[in-house]
């Protein structure tokens, strides 16, 4: 048995998309996944399963929120280990670390478009992008930086999302916790 963590993108936000917790525990539960646990409204699911293909968990989760809730929400699913080691892997130094970002990839962004986003800089913003995730770190938060979920989603052409240092943490204490 394999515990995976599953992301929801857009779900929650702004009365958008309403999927509420519980019901989003059930529907991963009858999807025959076990140990099924949430964290806050964002679209955060942490469970375990026999399956070991992670693209064929994300098909089925996706499907089932369409079938239930009649939209279509992206879903990213990484293995406790995967998440472990992009956690691991920040690059960012231990004052920046708590402050950072995670925008996890769901495919690895082909080499010419991260080289031109590389190239790009803003004032106050920092990214390091790595084949499954790129950090980020901006001196004044996320809620107004340039280099959001959409800006790296649009230049690196592959679906994403974002989760902040604390929401990191608590998906691999829950793991830890199974």
């Amino acid at each position: 048995m394999t515990t995976y963590i599953a992301l929801l993108r857009g779900i929650n936000v702004s009365g958008q998309k309403k999927v509420p917790m519980a019901d989003l525990r059930t529907l991963i539960s009858d999807l025959g996944f076990e140990n099924v646990k949430t964290y806050i409204q964002s679209g955060n699911v942490v469970f375990q399963s026999s399956e070991e293909h992670a693209l064929i968990l994300e098909t089925k989760i996706s499907e089932s929120i369409l079938n239930v809730f009649g939209f279509e929400v992206p879903v990213l699913v990484k293995s406790q280990l995967q998440f472990q080691e992009i956690f691991e892997s920040n690059p960012f130094s231990e004052v920046q670390k708590s402050n950072s970002y995670f925008t996890l990839l769901g495919e690895i962004p082909k080499s010419d478009a991260v080289e031109s986003v590389s190239k790009e800089t803003v004032v106050n913003e920092t990214f390091v992008i790595a084949d499954s995730c790129v950090y980020f770190y901006s001196e004044h938060g996320y809620g107004k930086a340039k280099c959001n979920n959409n800006f790296f989603e649009r230049k690196l052409k592959v679906s994403a999302t974002t989760r902040n240092f604390k929401t990191m943490q608590k998906l691999l204490s829950l793991c830890s916790d199974l």
